[in-house]
């Protein structure tokens, strides 16, 4: 005949190990020494063997109830473990909350921001993908991620696109070139132009979905650079020229020998708004509502070029 271990039975083996007799742990488990006996014989009769020596003082357990024992403390703290894990689900203070972005730049204010998250709820799960490599909003979809930063929202279904904040994509020159003599950069301004981008897709960049591919202008060359630094040095160099989100050039570190312009089209400023995408049925939970109002509170710090 099977055996039915159940948790209590292990629960109730420890504790009789670790009181060393049955009045004891019946006090601990909060039962009748009366149900304690009825249930290490109903074990008993299960397994077929003994698992205390009888009149042994304190009560020792026999070769069978060590197994069951061992069983106990390798099963039961495994047990604690997930049943505090889902009860932090459940309140909202642990859980998963891996991040694609889609906006190359939006690295540097968002680490400060997942700092700050990071102490205030230290049980839940951080990562960072680039969604930039991958297509991230099925990705969000298929749980793979739980949230993307995106200037792009889609009419998806169960996903919410929840705004972060505005930002215009700027113009950046060296103070020597021509073009910084103009208040205001054009498409046609883009001709002839060595223009300095993040090594993505073009599709993804502001300068070419807003500006340049609208307008069918296309710069002399095109020259890739991983890192925002280096895109502003040899921009100050005069080795060509970039478009940056304007928190980017505002920050102190960055100050250097160039000048950003406002970027126009028909006659208006090109703003842009970045988005936290999520699941709808994830969106209101307390870490990710969190989030979102500590990223706005680092665009303030970023607009102020703090």
């Amino acid at each position: 005949m099977p055996m039915h271990i159940e948790f209590r039975h292990l629960r109730t083996i420890k504790a009789i190990h670790d009181t060393g007799g049955l009045a004891r742990a019946a006090e601990q488990l909060n039962i009748t020494q009366s149900a304690l006996s009825h249930q290490i014989k109903g074990i008993e009769d299960q397994a077929g063997v003994e698992l205390f020596v009888r009149r042994s003082k304190p009560l020792k357990l026999s070769s069978a109830g060590r197994k069951l024992l061992d069983a106990a403390e390798k099963i039961l703290p495994q047990i604690a473990e997930l049943e505090a894990e889902f009860s932090g689900l459940v309140s909202g203070r642990s859980g998963r909350l891996h991040i694609a972005i889609e906006c190359h730049a939006c690295f540097e204010w968002l680490f400060p921001v997942l700092e700050r998250f990071r102490q205030a709820w230290p049980d839940v799960d951080v990562d960072i993908r680039p969604g930039l490599a991958f297509d991230a909003l099925p990705a969000l979809k298929r749980e793979d991620v739980d949230l993307v930063i995106s200037s792009d929202p889609e009419d998806l279904p169960e996903t919410d696109f929840t705004p972060l904040f505005d930002y215009e994509p700027v113009f950046v020159a060296s103070s020597q070139h021509p073009l910084a003599q103009k208040d205001v950069i054009e498409a046609e301004d883009f001709r002839g132009q060595t223009l300095i981008t993040y090594p993505v897709e073009r599709s993804r960049l502001d300068i070419f979905s807003q500006l340049l591919t609208p307008a069918k202008v296309e710069p002399e060359a095109v020259r890739k650079v991983e890192l925002t630094a280096v895109i502003l040095l040899l921009v100050a160099s005069n080795r060509g020229v970039a478009v940056l989100p304007d928190w980017v050039v505002r920050q102190e570190r960055y100050k250097s020998d160039y000048v950003a312009r406002p970027l126009v089209k028909d006659r208006e400023r090109i703003v842009r708004r970045l988005y936290a995408a999520t699941r709808a049925e994830d969106t209101q939970r307390p870490f990710m509502a969190h989030l979102v109002r500590l990223a706005r509170q680092e665009a303030v710090k970023l607009q102020q070029g703090r």
